[in-house]
């Protein structure tokens, strides 16, 4: 299969193109397609024979639910069997934009959208080429990240080419992404709202909407006995070819220990990448250390973080070192992809 790869401007959306890839995805064919969080994998929500191309495209787990994008929140309605009050405070604040809700599911929604389960995960991404190109589709959009499954996601259209050339049909280069990380998704079905992946909507910003929201226990901790509610819980993500530690603790502490490691581990032939902040990256001695920003700039470390993972890919590094940080507001978000992404693999110096 070829891939046709478009750019497209989101300040000046060629409407054509939007057309063709609309049709492709009516016809039951794959479109990857900006988002503000990640590049999504695009196939029609409601056909469960495209669901089946997404999870053959990425190698992705068959229990591992989806999630549908809609472009407006009326099309909810045909989704979801009800729509709570909670829910309907939520999406007043942050729909469009990058939270995800998990709500009972309706009839229309198949079962291979949802990896069997019976609740689907529903948001309404905020880029204007995502929405132009969900209204063209047919309003119904399954779409997890638009990479292989198990590595970092995509934030720009050139990893998307990298994972998915030849296995689908075209690819919507609308540039880098905004956010770098992939939805907030709160789930909506119980007593109580309860966050399942943390992301750019913190549960501070959820907790001046709602007076109550929770945590699920295993969010930020492994989690691979127990059937995915929500993507991204169950299965090893995010990751890069290199094997990723977290190293936890006082600053000096984790400069010299890293540099430890990396010392042993270049003189037996491997090849070491290594993350760091702007206060310490001139300190570290690996082959690539890279720098993730200023701690205090949360979004910059977002944005950056799975460009360094695919760098790191890009340069044949084997053995990664990052340094740990604030598991409290985004930074919740970017240590649960860190986690992730290094199986758990934290030493605490």
């Amino acid at each position: 299969m070829e891939t046709q790869i478009l750019q497209i401007d989101e300040q000046h959306i060629n409407a054509e193109w939007i057309r063709q890839a609309g049709e492709i995805i009516k016809a039951g064919g794959l479109v990857a397609f900006p988002t503000e969080t990640v590049y999504g994998l695009g196939g029609d929500a409601l056909n469960p024979a495209s669901a089946k191309k997404i999870y053959a495209a990425k190698g992705r787990p068959s229990d591992n639910p989806l999630i549908v994008h809609i472009y407006r929140i009326e099309d909810l309605h045909l989704l979801v069997k009800e729509i709570p009050e909670a829910a309907r405070k939520l999406a007043a604040v942050f729909w469009p934009g990058p939270l995800t809700m998990i709500f009972e599911k309706s009839e229309a929604v198949p079962y291979e959208t949802t990896g069997g389960l019976n609740t689907v995960a529903v948001r309404m991404p905020s880029n204007p080429v995502a929405a132009a190109f969900i209204r063209e589709a047919g309003g119904y959009v399954a779409a997890p990240s638009a990479n292989r499954s198990g590595r970092p996601s995509p934030t720009a259209a050139g990893y998307v080419a990298e994972d998915m050339r030849g296995r689908i049909e075209m690819i919507l280069d609308g540039g880098d992404v905004e956010i770098g990380l992939e939805s907030t998704i709160v789930d909506m079905t119980g007593e109580e709202p309860t966050i399942l992946r943390p992301g750019f909507v913190t549960k501070e910003m959820l907790k001046d909407v709602l007076q109550s929201v929770s945590e699920d226990e295993t969010m930020m901790s492994c989690s691979d006995g127990q059937a995915p509610k929500a993507p991204g819980m169950k299965y090893r993500h995010y990751a890069p070819k290199g094997d990723l530690t977290i190293v936890d603790g006082a600053e000096r502490r984790v400069v010299d220990y890293i540099n430890e490691q990396a010392l042993r581990l270049r003189e037996e032939g491997g090849k070491v990448g290594i993350i760091g902040t702007n206060a310490t990256i001139a300190d570290y001695r690996g082959d690539s250390c890279k720098s993730v920003g200023d701690r205090a700039d949360e979004a910059a470390i977002a944005r950056t973080l799975y460009r360094i993972l695919r760098e790191f890919d890009d340069e044949d590094v084997t053995v990664i070192f990052s340094e740990s940080f604030t598991a409290a507001g985004l930074g919740q978000a970017i240590m649960n992809r860190l986690l992730k992404a290094a199986g758990h693999k934290v030493v605490h110096v």
